[in-house]
């Protein structure tokens, strides 16, 4: 598999703007282009790391050449170095911003003349071309494992973890995973907060303060540098027996790579920073390549002495099988998007030569394992899955990996592990929710809000991130609140018989329907103007999908916010397929780009749809 190859090269002096000049070129792009890099600091190892990623890739590219500045942690001079970069006339913006509520104007602002990557951490909304970052929550989870099973060698029942972080997004995150995980095996953990993420300041504040260790049986440093601190002082105080688990999983010397082989620490979480894949999108999005996604969320590894070895070796890319045999287990046909989705998957398989065997199944999880089982013991290459629903499936993804067999999620998660699929490649359900719920906040912006919600197939993802993504929005407010929430099953029936059941039992009191797709809220408009109720004008009407039915039912009033959730997701999903066949590593999640339509949209962007 491709891994995360790039030497750290140690500090490197850097000018606040440096010109890379392209050098000896392996690929060409259609266009010649200057690209705009702003980073949030060189201070931090990682971020150095990220530089050595963006100018080595940008290398490679005839043509292309970077602008980069340093914003040194201040987001006021980030915002100033991004208005400088504009006057130089790039051609895309790739930024690493310090403060992400500071720069989403920023970010916004430029995305309206020139494409934008951000890195690292995502901004508020989805105003950028893509997004490209690691799962912070997930890199925490791991890292809590990690430390657990060093108790576990141990038999420390009455182990203490130390936690040495530093004041960052990130590292919130992180830290907030890693202590769920370890008091959930109620393993007391102390946090420190370092004024810097660094060797020296690591390994100084355990000098200066050896009480802190007292009782310590494994520290968890959020990078591998501090975690090499550490290690150093616990040297020189002569303090044996304390395990040390880092973060980064960098290569070179004294990168946590070679920190774990030579047993320094005891294990790393590899945190990827994404400045090759930036470079690869960058170069696409110029050449305007069709199918870009909107998120890349990137892999992380958990690296111990017994897997470190395996994990730095070079695997080569091999030529794809002669033919890639894929199953994919597929929901019933519930809606038009459905439909939708199943043909593009069908006519990709095509353009791809992969011979898709495809079945569909009631929407029962039972039937659907069965069918995957029936996929495992024919030996096929890769599973693809559209869970019908998100929990049950432990089993036979555990059958699959004991198969060595690769399973792929498309449209719908599940509720199990990230490690036990290899890709998710689908929407953001949960942005598709908070984007509801921001239009009809900015819509009614001073009135009482009473809402009835249609929701989707219990169980399912969709269902569940939707109304989580809404209510999170929502809870913010005192004047909007969900008054009444019932099943329809993505059916037109379904959310006719909601509406129906709720008027008859409850009168009509409701000022807003949010419906969990296009189906639902189309089965509620004709019944709707049936009793009296002018659908879009007395009752405001918010769906997911952007169907074609939908959006003429927009455009003639009766919906007033269409949230697309593209079906078209074929493409993708063979690239990702072929890519995995040739040993390349995929992203964690690949996230389709999304729009939002309302009145104001121009009907340009509804025609030549094809769902």
């Amino acid at each position: 598999m491709r891994r995360f190859k790039r030497a750290f090269t140690g500090l490197l002096c850097l000018a606040l703007l440096a010109v890379l000049l392209p050098g000896c070129s392996t690929r060409k792009t259609s266009v010649e282009c200057v690209i705009g890099v702003s980073l949030a600091n060189l201070r931090e190892q990682w971020r150095l790391v990220l530089k050595d990623e963006l100018e080595a890739e940008a290398e490679k590219y005839d043509g292309v050449r970077l602008v980069m500045t340093d914003a040194a942690g201040d987001s006021e001079k980030q915002e100033a170095d991004v208005e400088r970069l504009m006057s130089y006339d790039i051609d895309l913006l790739i930024i690493s911003p310090t403060d992400v509520e500071a720069l989403t104007p920023v970010i916004s602002k430029t995305y309206e003349k020139i494409p934008v990557i951000v890195l690292d951490r995502a901004v508020e909304g989805y105003d950028y071309s893509l997004f490209i970052g690691p799962d912070n929550n997930l890199i925490g989870r791991q890292a809590g494992k990690a430390v657990l099973e060093l108790l576990g060698e141990d038999g420390g029942s009455d182990a203490s973890v130390l936690e040495m972080k530093n004041d960052s997004f990130a590292s919130e995150s992180r830290s907030a995973e890693f202590v769920k995980t370890v008091s959930e095996a109620e393993v007391p953990t102390r946090s420190i907060d370092l004024p810097e993420a660094t060797r020296d300041c690591a390994e100084d504040t355990l000098l200066s303060d050896p009480e802190l260790l007292e009782g310590v049986d494994v520290i968890f440093a959020h990078n591998d540098y501090m975690a090499y601190g550490a290690h150093l002082a616990l040297e020189e105080l002569g303090v044996n027996g304390i395990r040390i688990v880092g973060l980064d999983g960098f290569s070179g010397e004294n990168g946590g790579l070679q920190l774990v082989e030579q047993g320094v620490i005891d294990a790393t979480v590899t945190c990827p920073t994404g400045g090759t894949e930036a470079i690869r999108y960058a170069v696409d999005i110029i050449n305007q390549v069709s199918g870009i996604p909107k998120q890349i969320i990137l892999r992380s590894h958990q690296i111990r002495p017994d897997n470190v070895a395996d994990y730095q070796r070079e695997t080569p890319l091999t030529e794809k099988p002669a033919v890639i045999r894929v199953g994919y287990a597929q929901i019933g046909e519930e809606s038009h998007r459905r439909e939708a989705c199943t043909e593009s998957i069908r006519q990709a398989a095509k353009d791809f030569d992969v011979d898709l065997t495809m079945e569909f199944t009631q929407p029962l999880v039972e039937e659907q394992t069965r069918l995957v089982q029936r996929f495992i013991h024919q030996d096929m290459d890769v599973i693809v899955i559209s869970p019908v629903v998100a929990e049950g499936w432990l089993p036979v993804l555990e059958e699959a990996r004991a198969a060595g067999i690769p399973i792929l999620l498309v449209d719908r998660m599940v509720d199990e592990e990230e490690g036990m699929y290899t890709s998710f490649i689908g929407a953001d359900f949960e942005e598709e929710g908070r984007r509801c719920a921001r239009w009809l906040l900015d819509e009614l912006p001073e009135q009482t809000i009473r809402v009835l919600e249609l929701r989707g197939t219990e169980g399912s993802s969709p269902a569940q991130s939707r109304k989580n993504g809404f209510e999170e929005v929502i809870d913010g407010s005192s004047r909007c609140r969900i008054v009444h929430s019932a099943c329809g099953n993505f059916t037109r029936e379904g959310g006719r018989l909601a509406v129906q059941e709720y008027l008859e039992h409850r009168g009509w009191d409701i000022d807003a329907i949010f419906a969990h797709n296009d189906d639902m809220a189309l089965g509620t408009l004709e019944y709707l103007a049936e009793q009296g109720i002018q659908p879009g004008t007395d009752v405001k009407i918010m769906s997911i999908d952007g169907t074609s039915d939908a959006l003429d039912a927009l455009q003639s009033g009766r919906v007033n916010c269409v949230v697309e959730c593209n079906p078209l997701l074929g493409p993708q999903l063979m690239k990702a397929i072929t890519d995995l066949m040739q040993g390349k590593e995929l992203p964690l999640r690949i996230i389709t780009d999304e729009s939002v339509f309302t009145k104001d949209t121009p009907r340009s962007q509804f025609q030549n749809r094809k769902y």
